[in-house]
């Protein structure tokens, strides 16, 4: 299949570009094609004729978008309707990159793709309307939801992830304050990108998905196992989010449960435990 990727120099989409290897692969990054520029994605759409266009641009950084809401929507729900038109218009499958960041947190139990998404904050509303769009552009787009990314490459939108960032902390002399009371799954970008793979090679129906890695755990659970898989010896300090003092509410519980993929035999995400230890190996080796 010729797949085209856009987003292809971030994060998520140099695994997927990695994982999707054995296809006839074309990575559009910012420079080839804006995705908020109709005539750009249009013409390099028209140009390339993929079979699935995959969106992993975006604007990302949560506290940015609280801040331009504009920017964010520009990006992240009307990106998405240019991408989906142009899809729409030469045949092409969209899968959309989504977020648990949709859901208000309210629920006690984690997500399903049936429950009713009630965003708390300017990245999770955009991410939203991009869902709406592409879905209303591109009926046969599948829409893939997940949580909390990091992987061996830089993400552009942000600079760095959680994972770098409480590593880089690490070394500081005073106790890391990080916060105990919010629970999602962490996701690496590596396992995400392979169960992409198989959800594309399966042709899967359009609609929408979850895909994290399994079970859940709070941000400083995550930072504690982090250090020991890395072998650091640090002072973590668990605390509430309400003391964080973002300028962003964010959802007490963003778990996502595949059930999507499991009832079709499909979902090959493993445990974040088992991807949090593989992620730190790999990054070992690649320094």
């Amino acid at each position: 299949m010729k797949i085209a990727i856009f987003g292809v120099s971030g994060q998520l989409g140099r695994d997927v570009a990695g994982a999707l290897s054995a296809h006839q692969v074309e990575g559009v990054d910012h420079a080839r094609a804006d995705i908020r520029d109709e005539d750009d994605v249009r013409r390099v759409v028209e140009a390339l004729r993929p079979d699935w266009a995959i969106n992993c641009a975006a604007m990302t950084h949560v506290d940015g978008c609280e801040r331009d809401p504009l920017a964010a929507f520009e990006n992240n729900a009307l990106g998405a309707r240019v991408l989906a038109r142009a899809c729409a218009a030469n045949n092409a499958r969209l899968l959309q990159i989504s977020t648990d960041y949709v859901f208000d947190g309210c629920k006690g139990s984690a997500y399903v793709e049936t429950d009713l998404p009630r965003p708390l904050n300017a990245y999770g509303i955009s991410k939203l309307a991009g869902e709406h769009f592409a879905r209303y552009e591109c009926p046969r787009t599948v829409v893939v939801r997940t949580s909390g990314l990091y992987g061996v490459h830089v993400c552009r939108g942000k600079g760095s992830n959680f994972v770098e960032t409480m590593l880089a902390r690490a070394g500081g002399e005073d106790a890391m304050r990080v916060v105990a009371d919010e629970r999602l799954t962490p996701t690496y970008t590596a396992d995400l990108a392979a169960q992409i793979r198989g959800m594309i090679e399966a042709a899967v129906a359009p609609g929408v998905y979850h895909a994290t890695n399994a079970g859940d755990c709070s941000w400083h659970e995550f930072t504690v196992e982090l250090l020991r898989l890395a072998g650091v010896t640090a002072q973590v300090q668990p605390i509430r989010a309400a003391d964080w003092k973002s300028p962003t509410r964010r959802p007490a519980n963003s778990v996502l449960e595949n059930r999507a993929l499991q009832a079709l035999d499909l979902d090959v995400m493993p445990e974040w435990r088992d991807a949090l230890s593989r992620y730190v190996t790999v990054r070992a080796t690649a320094a």
